[in-house]
């Protein structure tokens, strides 16, 4: 009789069996289920995302370094039950309880893996991406989140289909003979089981050493990328590079040449430096247009609010009659974009015109107290200042951050008892709108001007919102309807508002914080930060148009002021872009890894590792298409992400004190007179 010669399926059948039959042979286990769950929801991610991905050979590479990120993430969360396995008794596995012990642990192991999965699917759905500093932000504000969960998804029936879902992967477990294997031979003797755990934690530490999420290479498609990432690792990752050191990570230039770079930018709407040469950006805004004009101003930061849902930008959209209609009566801007993906992020960039720095932004960072801020300007001038939020302001840092920097704070703890509908992220936005009213209405009677920075909640996931206002229903209709119920809340404050005193004489600003997916193909895709910004003078003080230079938030404050006819001392890094010339309007957005830098077509995107890509940009498609690197602008980029981290750093962006304002705005009066007329 022949003997069938040994296949390589055989020998790797064998050497399975060898990691199996020892003490050890649980965390082989583990790996091997860790693994073909990551692999499955890889796949199931790319189902969901089968109209974004290109079908070409990357996606092999994306699922070649997806299993190298799935072997580290289990190399590390397979840690305690290394340690675990060596403590345990040389008998251990003999006793038939310790069995039921071990089913149990993998039940529970099991149900983590797999509502993982159901977590990332849902993060994906959201956000376009695998885990990443979004999800670290969550974990932190457990109580906003999970509410969000439990009302915007049908929780029980989830959690029970993951249950059943590793009740099955136990059975198929047991099915399979490893775990008969295992404990058949995980009788070791101490010695023998603290030598193979210490193999395993070397072998650990030497994969994390080697490993690094930014080692996977730029695909040029970022949702290949981002199939290539584990979950768990890019979790993790996120979390540690919370704040990622600029100097370390990002190209450089010297820091002097980084402070000349943006300060030939800053200056291009005609501002006077104060400390040319020095390491600031300190400078003198001089307006000549007639007398200051002196409005309050409420400007309305709207959750989410795309430009795509905006009629005016889409016109197959029908979400926003209110909108509509307030556009032809609004100073609008067509090309204005997001700084970044985040609430926080808008506010850092609408509050104080700052480019989007790597990590957390600056409402979340330490030492961000008495900053240059558009409301110490708007102080300076004689105004009231405040932050109006239907939330609990608490949640990213919003309090503190907006009440150290001098504005009074007004969110859901101030009128608890005032709310009639509210869902887990805060108070309706009618809610939020009667507020400012009474606001408003206390300010005009003790004559003081005011300036409100009002933030709105209701375009969020779960999309409730009080039934019989709009014709869409609550939930149910999605973003839609949420979008739609945002729209009417704001033309039902207007029209309530022009019932006011003080309606004439205040300016009306409707911005966005963010778009609602900031997920795409391109590394920074450039649509997706495309918001609306309307600039509403009732009483005639600022006159209706449009303006279609390329704009960001950085450049909001400067422009509002310039628009009042102030002269202020700046330490801004917007521009008024009225008085810029159209080749030096740039748009500053990222995310907190990535910081981009568009100017007159040509996008340069700067990463970790101290790399660069050069891209031409289409702004009525968003399409990029990669170029020659293009040295000027990369380092014009290089110059504001620098500068910026630089004076952060330093805390040189502080708020200026009355005596400063004063001598430093002598100084800049004089300079203006000075100065040749045309220059």
């Amino acid at each position: 009789m022949s003997r069938t010669s040994p296949t390589p399926a055989d020998g790797r059948r064998r050497l399975w069996y060898r990691l199996l039959e020892r003490r050890h042979g649980g965390v082989a286990i583990f790996f091997a289920v860790f693994v073909i769950v990551a692999f499955l929801t890889r796949v199931a991610l790319l189902v969901q995302a089968r109209h974004d991905v290109v079908w070409n050979p990357s996606l092999l590479a994306a699922f070649g370094w997806g299993f190298l990120y799935d072997l580290g993430a289990a190399a590390w969360a397979s840690l305690p039950l290394t340690l675990l396995l060596a403590a345990l008794p040389a008998r251990f596995f003999e006793w038939a309880w310790a069995r039921w012990l071990a089913a149990g642990g993998a039940f529970v192991v099991l149900y983590a893996l797999l509502f993982g999965t159901v977590s990332e699917w849902t993060f994906w759905e959201e956000f376009g991406v695998r885990f990443n500093f979004i999800a670290v932000d969550y974990l932190v504000y457990t109580t906003e989140v999970v509410g969000n969960i439990r009302e915007s998804y049908n929780l029980p029936a989830i959690l029970g289909g993951v249950g059943a879902g590793a009740v099955l992967g136990v059975w198929l477990l047991a099915r399979s003979g490893w775990p008969r294997r295992w404990f058949a031979a995980a009788t070791e003797p101490m010695g023998r089981r603290w030598k193979a755990a210490a193999i395993w934690l070397l072998a650990t530490i030497a994969f994390g050493l080697v490993q690094d999420d930014t080692r996977l290479p730029a695909f040029k498609n970022n949702f290949n990328r981002e199939i290539g990432k584990n979950g768990l690792w890019a979790l993790f990752a996120a979390f540690k590079n919370n704040i990622l050191d600029y100097e370390q990570f990002y190209k450089t230039l010297p820091v002097d040449e980084a402070f000349a770079q943006v300060q030939a930018k800053l200056t291009a709407d005609g501002s006077i430096l104060l400390r040319p040469g020095e390491r600031d950006t300190l400078r003198y805004v001089k307006n000549d247009g007639g007398p200051e004009l002196k409005p309050n101003v409420i400007q309305i930061t709207v959750e989410s609010l795309s430009a795509d849902f905006v009629s005016l930008f889409n016109h197959a959209s029908k979400l926003t009659p209110n909108l509509e209609a307030l556009a032809r009566h609004s100073l609008v801007f067509e090309n204005f974009y997001a700084t970044g993906t985040r609430t926080d992020r808008g506010m850092e960039a609408l509050t104080l015109s700052l480019p989007p720095t790597p990590g957390r932004s600056m409402i979340k960072r330490p030492a961000n107290e008495n900053m240059f801020t558009l409301g110490s300007v708007f102080r300076a001038k004689g105004y009231e200042t405040a932050f109006i939020y239907g939330g609990f302001g608490y949640f990213d840092n919003m309090n503190y951050f907006f009440g150290s920097n001098g504005y009074r704070v007004i969110d859901r703890n101030s009128h608890e008892a005032d709310v009639t509908f509210a869902n887990v992220w805060g108070a309706c936005d009618e809610d939020l709108y009667r507020w400012t009213m009474r606001e408003a209405d206390a300010a005009f009677a003790a004559g003081k001007p005011f300036h409100y920075f009002v933030m709105t909640t209701s375009n969020h996931r779960p999309y409730t919102f009080p039934e019989g206002k709009i014709d869409l229903p609550s939930k149910i209709s999605g973003r839609a309807g949420a979008v739609k119920y945002t729209d009417f809340a704001i033309g039902q404050f207007l029209r309530d508002a022009e019932k006011k005193p003080w309606f004439k004489n205040t300016i009306f600003v409707i911005v966005a914080d963010h778009c609602a997916s900031s997920a795409g193909r391109a590394e920074l895709p450039v649509q997706n930060y495309h918001i609306p910004l309307f600039i509403y003078a009732p009483g005639g003080q600022i006159a209706p148009g449009r303006i279609q230079a390329l704009t960001s938030q950085v450049d909001y404050a400067p422009t509002l002021l310039g628009l009042l006819n102030w002269s202020y001392v700046s330490r801004f890094y917007g521009h008024d872009v009225r008085r810029t010339p159209p080749e030096a309007t740039r748009a500053l957005i990222g995310n907190y890894q990535k910081l981009g830098h568009l100017e007159h077509g040509h996008f340069v995107v700067l990463r970790p590792q101290r790399g660069a890509n050069a891209y031409t940009v289409d702004l009525r498609t968003g399409a990029l298409t990669p170029a020659p690197r293009d040295e000027a602008n990369e380092k014009a980029a290089i110059g504001y992400y620098q500068s910026a981290n630089y004076l952060y750093e330093h805390h040189l962006y502080g708020a200026l004190t009355p005596e400063e304002i004063a001598r430093f705005t002598a100084e800049g009066e004089k300079r203006a007179a000075e100065k040749p007329a045309g220059k």
